[in-house]
C-alpha cells in the first residue's frame, strides 16, 4: 500500500518536472484564454449553473488571474477536478492552476513537485450527521460509518482522530463531493466528514439544512490555497500576487465601486498608488501592464466582497468571516507589502 502511494507521487512529481520550465504566461496568451482547475461541483466556491457558468468563491480567483494576465475575466476554461485527478491535471500540464480547495501539506508542495501561492481560505476539517441521531460530539461517534473523500488529507486526519480517540470508524469512501451527498443522503453512512466550509456549502443544499447538525470539534488545520508547478517562477508571482492584492485591497478599502477612480486619480497612500499602477512599474515587474491590478479587483471586487458575495453569512451558506478576517480584525489574513 505505502509503495503504491510513493510511486503515485513520484510519477506527478516527475510529471511536474518535466513541465515547469515552460513559460505558462507565454502559453495562456497564445491559446488565449486560462486552463483552470476547481471543483466537480461544491455550492459556493465552484459549481456551473444550468447554463454551464461556472461561479463561486475559487472561481473568482481564477476570473481575477484571467483578468490580469489576459484582460479578460472571462477567458478561462474551467477543468472540475476530483481530489484523485486534480495534481496529475496540474503535473501534466492539463490545467495552468488549480483553484479547488486544497490543502497546503509539505508533501504536496515538496514531493509532488507543487507551489502553493498563498491562503485563500483558513479551514478546519469537521464532521456532519442527521439530527435525528442525537449526536452532540464527534467524540460520539464511536463505531459510525463515515463517508470520506478519498486521496485528501480528511482521510488521513479522519483515521488520526479516530485513533486517538480509541474509537473504532466503518468508512465509506467517496470520490467527489456530490457522491458523499448522494451517498450520506440516501443513508449509506451515518456521518459526512471533510472541510467545514464544505460541509456548510453541503447543508445549505439540503431540502432540509435544520435536520443536519455540523459537530463542534474542528480536527486538523486546513490551510486552502490555489497551486502551481515548481519552476515557473514568473507564473508562480503572478497568481500569487493575485490573491495578495485581493487581500490588499480589502484591507486599504479598494473596492469594485471605487478602484477605478482610485487609479484615475490617485491618492494620498503611496501603497495604494503603488498596487493600482499610479506609482512605480510593479506591473513590468511580473510581465504584466500597470493597470493588472485595477482589472483583478474591478472583475469581482477585494477579498471581503468575494467572501460575502459567494461564502458570507448573507448567503445560505453563511459562512462567518472567522480566522480569514483581516489581520487587523483578528483574523489570519495578511498581505505582504507592495513595496
Amino acid at each position: 500500500m505505502n509503495k503504491t502511494v510513493i510511486y503515485g507521487a513520484l510519477t506527478i512529481a516527475g510529471l511536474a518536472a518535466g513541465s515547469a520550465a515552460a513559460a505558462t504566461l507565454d502559453d495562456i496568451k497564445a491559446r488565449g484564454t486560462l486552463n483552470c482547475g476547481v471543483n466537480t461541483g461544491l455550492t459556493g466556491f465552484a459549481a456551473a449553473d444550468a447554463n454551464g457558468v461556472w461561479d463561486g468563491f475559487d472561481v473568482a480567483l481564477c476570473r481575477a488571474v484571467a483578468a490580469a494576465v489576459l484582460n479578460d475575466a472571462t477567458a478561462v476554461e474551467f477543468i472540475p477536478l476530483t481530489s484523485q485527478t486534480r495534481f496529475t491535471a496540474l503535473a501534466s500540464g492539463e490545467i495552468d492552476m488549480l483553484s479547488r480547495n486544497t490543502t497546503w501539506t509539505f508533501t504536496r508542495d515538496v514531493d509532488l513537485a507543487f507551489e502553493f501561492t498563498g491562503i485563500n481560505y483558513y479551514d478546519g476539517q469537521g464532521f456532519i450527521v442527521p439530527r435525528e441521531l442525537g449526536v452532540a460530539s464527534a467524540l460520539e461517534l464511536d463505531g459510525a460509518s463515515v463517508c470520506i473523500e478519498t486521496g485528501t488529507t480528511t482521510e488521513l486526519n479522519l483515521a488520526d482522530f479516530f485513533r486517538v480517540n480509541n474509537m473504532n470508524y466503518e468508512p465509506v469512501p467517496i470520490a467527489t463531493n456530490g457522491e458523499a451527498l448522494e451517498q450520506y443522503g440516501a443513508g449509506a453512512c451515518d456521518v459526512y466528514t471533510t472541510d467545514a466550509s464544505a460541509l456548510a456549502a453541503a447543508r445549505a443544499t439540503f431540502e432540509d439544512p435544520s435536520a443536519h447538525v455540523i459537530l463542534p470539534e474542528i480536527v486538523s488545520k486546513e490551510p486552502l490555497g490555489p497551486v502551481v508547478r515548481h519552476g515557473d517562477n514568473q507564473w508562480g508571482d503572478i497568481v500569487r500576487w493575485t490573491l495578495n492584492a485581493l487581500i490588499a485591497a480589502e484591507e486599504l478599502g479598494i473596492t469594485s465601486a471605487n478602484v477605478a477612480q482610485l487609479a484615475a486619480d490617485g491618492t494620498d497612500n503611496p501603497e495604494i498608488n503603488r498596487l493600482l499602477g499610479v506609482e512605480g512599474d510593479f506591473g513590468a515587474m511580473l510581465g504584466l501592464d500597470n493597470d493588472w491590478a485595477v482589472r483583478v479587483i474591478s472583475t469581482g471586487g477585494n477579498y471581503g466582497e468575494l467572501f460575502e458575495r459567494h461564502i458570507g453569512e448573507s448567503t445560505p451558506i453563511g459562512l462567518a468571516r472567522g480566522l480569514n478576517a483581516q489581520w487587523t480584525d483578528g483574523g489570519l489574513l495578511y498581505a505582504p507589502p507592495f513595496r
